[in-house]
């Protein structure tokens, strides 16, 4: 009963905003209908923790301790990305940029946007899941089309094509895992339930399975923005709402990571090798390196941060590639902290280009002088990204980095050169945009900045301490997952 409070919610949310979306309540509207999923989602954490793994509604949704952390984890950020984006957007109706409609259109699409990823989360039907992914593009397609620019529109466009293009490969591996499931469960639904799929994936054919994993990992990997299929993300980041790119970086790339990681539990169990692992390894090694260099050619910010999820993507796909306790382990750590600094970080940098009135790096200047708390917010953001300890991402990345060094020697040289890379690309923009000479006007309204502050306590928290029943809940799901 605890799934389907969590996918009524939001659904619920979006049909009631797209009629009353418009009206003057409907931010708040938005926030309470995202704290009821919130709420939902912490009763279903608690059940899975008290009570273990369960499945409901005939086996088409199975909860375990792997997708319930980021059900919880979706919820949160959506939550607070809606508690942030409730001034944004009437900033930016203020200045003349969104109407009435537009605005009814953001706020259904976003509560539509949450339930298709917790869909895509809580489905144990890999169909279900594609159709989830496919749902949730398209309403990311409207979200990043807001604005009706002629630049929103071409982004929006570019979106729409390449992941249209990607979830179809998608498709096509469901179809080969359906095709070589048959076989042994026989004709039916129950062919698709990964549950089923797990429990006979050592009598899967492999060969079918090493094809499958190819598209899925090709098709789902688009999604997740893993080089070259990377092109839609800067361009959606740059030009859609800044709470969109908040939900994109921090919640969306996770789901879509969620189900190559999910295939590839299936692959690694038929072939009894680590053919899937260095896929993944070489993807995310290409996507760390290639992010790095384009970083230091940007000149939006909202691109050099969409660049940085490259980026941070490419080093926890190459982390579940490597595969093991300690990589796997890294690998959710990063998830978490990444989830929570990169949607803090576009928080802060939404209410910075506002008071500037642009995105262009140049032109933004004297943040600590015009608004300290804005300045200040993403400073300790940048820096937290940046893999500076004592915040979370450093633990991670040292994990990931370690577990390498002893396993895969040869990337290490890698990963180091492109974080050092990353870092000078970035530091070097932040402290001027921060520091330099002050400019920038007053806001309309007060801007929302406890949640950019309450993320980046919750990632120094998890740099310094992770609460017992927090890692416990990360090793079961290292367990369930390899």
């Amino acid at each position: 009963m605890e799934i389907l409070w969590v996918l009524v919610i939001p659904l619920a949310g979006g049909l009631l905003l797209a009629l009353y979306g418009h009206r003057r309540f409907a931010p708040e509207l938005n926030s309470a209908m995202s704290l009821g999923t919130l709420i939902a989602a912490g009763v279903l954490t608690v059940r899975v923790i008290t009570g273990g793994p369960f499945s409901f509604f005939e086996e088409q949704f199975f909860v375990d301790s792997f997708n319930v952390f980021l059900v919880a984890l979706t919820a949160f950020v959506g939550f607070t990305t809606a508690l942030f984006s409730r001034p944004y957007m009437r900033i930016e109706q203020h200045h003349g940029k969104l109407t009435a409609n537009m605005l009814r259109l953001y706020h259904a699409m976003y509560q539509l946007f949450s339930f298709t990823m917790l869909l895509a989360l809580l489905t144990n039907n890999l169909g279900i899941l594609w159709v989830a992914m496919e749902a949730a593009t398209l309403t990311t397609v409207l979200l990043v089309s807001l604005y009706r620019t002629p630049a929103s529109l071409e982004a929006a466009w570019k979106y729409f094509i390449l992941c249209g293009v990607g979830i179809a490969q998608a498709l096509f591996g469901t179809i080969l895992l359906y095709f070589a499931a048959e076989k042994v469960l026989g004709a039916g639904g129950n062919a698709l339930l990964w549950t089923h799929l797990n429990a006979v994936k050592m009598q899967l054919e492999p060969t079918v399975l090493s094809l499958a994993f190819v598209f899925l990992l090709v098709g789902y990997g688009t999604k997740v923005g893993l080089a070259p299929l990377h092109n839609w993300l800067p361009d959606a980041h740059a030009e859609g709402p800044t709470p969109v790119s908040a939900v994109l970086s921090g919640l969306l790339l996770n789901v879509a990571l969620y189900a190559v990681v999910r295939s590839k539990v299936l692959v690694d169990g038929a072939l009894g090798s680590h053919f899937a692992g260095n896929l993944m390894m070489g993807f995310g090694l290409l996507s760390v390196v290639m992010a790095a260099f384009f970083l230091l050619r940007q000149k939006d910010i909202k691109r050099l941060f969409a660049y940085s999820s490259i980026e941070h993507m490419g080093l926890m796909t190459f982390a579940f590639g490597m595969g093991g306790a300690v990589a796997t382990f890294a690998g959710m750590l990063h998830m978490t902290v990444h989830s929570l600094t990169k949607s803090a970080i576009f928080f802060a940098v939404g209410h910075a280009t506002q008071k500037s009135g642009t995105q262009v790096m140049e032109h933004i200047r004297g943040l600590i002088k015009t608004n300290p708390t804005i300045g200040w917010g993403l400073t300790l953001g940048t820096l937290a990204i940046l893999g500076m300890p004592p915040f979370g991402v450093f633990a991670s990345e040292f994990l990931i980095l370690t577990t390498a060094m002893h396993a895969y020697p040869w990337t290490t040289p890698f990963l180091l050169v492109a974080l050092g890379v990353a870092f000078a690309a970035i530091f070097s923009r932040v402290q001027t945009m921060v520091f330099g000479a002050s400019s920038g006007q007053r806001l309309p309204h007060p801007p929302a900045l406890l949640p950019v502050f309450a993320h980046l306590g919750l990632v120094l928290m998890l740099g310094l301490y992770i609460p017992p029943y927090l890692s416990d809940w990360y090793r079961q799901a290292v367990a369930l997952i390899g």
